[in-house]
């Protein structure tokens, strides 16, 4: 089972589905359609609008263009610079680079999403964001990046591609940053087979978004309005897209609702003990719960551990540990540069993105496993767990597994 919105597939796709093809059937302006205020894409938006209680939504082809058009509408290039987590997903770093910008790492903690104190180390006077990626569900430090933000005149951009639904302090992840982007591929709470969203409450952000991802149009493909003229490309989501995608969302709070249930059954059931705890949550309510993430004390007894249930600790996922990226290193390799379309920085001004940069975050990935719950992704290092299926005797037996597991190499 990929992510947990995968399981609820139903006749509520299928209507909507019908109903895009039924349209493209009985008319001829087939290309007006995702322009009308009835296409799938508009009441997306809408949709998305009123569940994130957020005034703009944009819907795109991927959560990876929704990032790319979030630097894009925040003015974001060359000669900039992003402030990123080491442990994140790939596409975040890509999509700096793509605009231009450089992305610079900087350490987690044991909350799996970046250390608000590396942040303030890494600010120069280049730094024009801090992209704040929710991990595994859970938020950041929203408090604490929001502070640091406005205290140096930076934007905030939050990457809810893996939390969904999530909340921190009574407000939903993706609204609490200048823009917030989302991603509906299958390994996501909820999914539209692919696709994604950006969201912002600033007009401005939301024309520049909308101009970049649509081939310059103004909202809703105007041929003029307030705002910049920008050179756009297309990264439309289509009417299938959103059709499979507005089923799903008016779904997620149940689907999130099952799945944290389930985590708590899990976690109850394997207790406390000497030698691990639980990852660091600044929103334990909000928390998705698409995982459960043990620390243990050393990274020798995490090996053990995920071997032991046929796992890896979390270090081990390359297109999430800055580490396991060759393509990033080469972000500064004249000879063979990893982004077309960016100038190579010399690496004299710091960024050769060696592993081994980040120690910190290196150490807690290697002491990190992740137990199932609603995903299941062999990339990520979630292999070993419960799914949305599981009843509670399956609870019972991962529980006393995971246990067992951790008892004979703690001793």
């Amino acid at each position: 089972m990929p992510g947990p919105g995968y399981a609820w597939f139903g006749d509520e796709e299928r209507r909507n589905i019908a109903e895009v093809l039924d349209a493209w059937q009985s008319t001829i302006s087939v290309h007006s359609q995702p322009l009308s205020d009835d296409s799938q894409c508009r009441r997306l938006e809408r949709e998305t609008a009123d569940l994130l209680a957020t005034t703009h939504c944009l819907t795109l082809n991927s959560g990876t263009s929704a990032l790319l058009a979030a630097l894009a509408a925040l003015g974001i290039g060359p000669g900039d610079e992003v402030i990123v987590p080491g442990y994140m997903y790939v596409a975040c770093l890509a999509a700096i680079a793509y605009s231009g910008a450089t992305p610079v790492l900087a350490e987690i903690d044991e909350s799996l999403t970046l250390d608000p104190e590396d942040v303030l180390t890494r600010i120069t006077p280049r730094t024009r964001a801090i992209m704040a990626v929710h991990m595994l569900g859970a938020a950041c430090d929203m408090d604490a990046l929001t502070r640091i933000a406005r205290e140096h005149d930076l934007a905030l951009i939050e990457d809810a591609a893996q939390a969904c639904g999530g909340e921190y302090r009574g407000r939903r992840l993706g609204t609490l940053g200048d823009v917030g982007v989302f991603s509906l591929n299958v390994f996501k709470v909820v999914t539209g087979g692919d696709g994604g969203l950006l969201v912002t409450e600033d007009p401005e952000t939301f024309q520049r978004a909308y101009s970049f991802h649509d081939h310059g149009w103004f909202p809703y493909r105007r041929q003029d309005g307030p705002g910049d003229v920008l050179l756009g490309l297309n990264l439309r989501m289509t009417e299938f897209t959103a059709a499979i995608s507005r089923a799903q969302l008016a779904r997620l709070d149940a689907v999130l609702a099952h799945i944290r249930g389930l985590e708590r059954q899990l976690t109850e059931a394997i207790g406390t003990r000497d030698g691990l705890t639980r990852r660091t949550l600044h929103d334990a309510d909000g928390n998705c719960a698409t995982v459960a993430v043990y620390l243990f004390d050393d990274r020798e007894a995490a090996d053990q551990v995920a071997a032991g249930l046929g796992s890896k600790t979390l270090l081990h996922s390359p297109k999430h540990h800055y580490g396991g990226l060759p393509e990033l290193r080469a972000l500064a390799d004249p000879r063979h540069p990893s982004c077309p379309f960016r100038p190579v920085e010399s690496p004299a001004r710091g960024h050769t993105y060696r592993p081994g940069a980040l120690p910190r975050t290196d150490d807690v990935l290697a002491r990190s496993v992740a137990l199932t719950v609603g995903l299941t992704d062999t990339y990520l290092g979630a292999d070993f767990g419960v799914d949305v299926f599981s009843r509670p005797h399956d609870i019972a037996a991962a529980a006393d597994k995971f246990r067992a597991t951790v008892d004979a190499v703690l001793g």
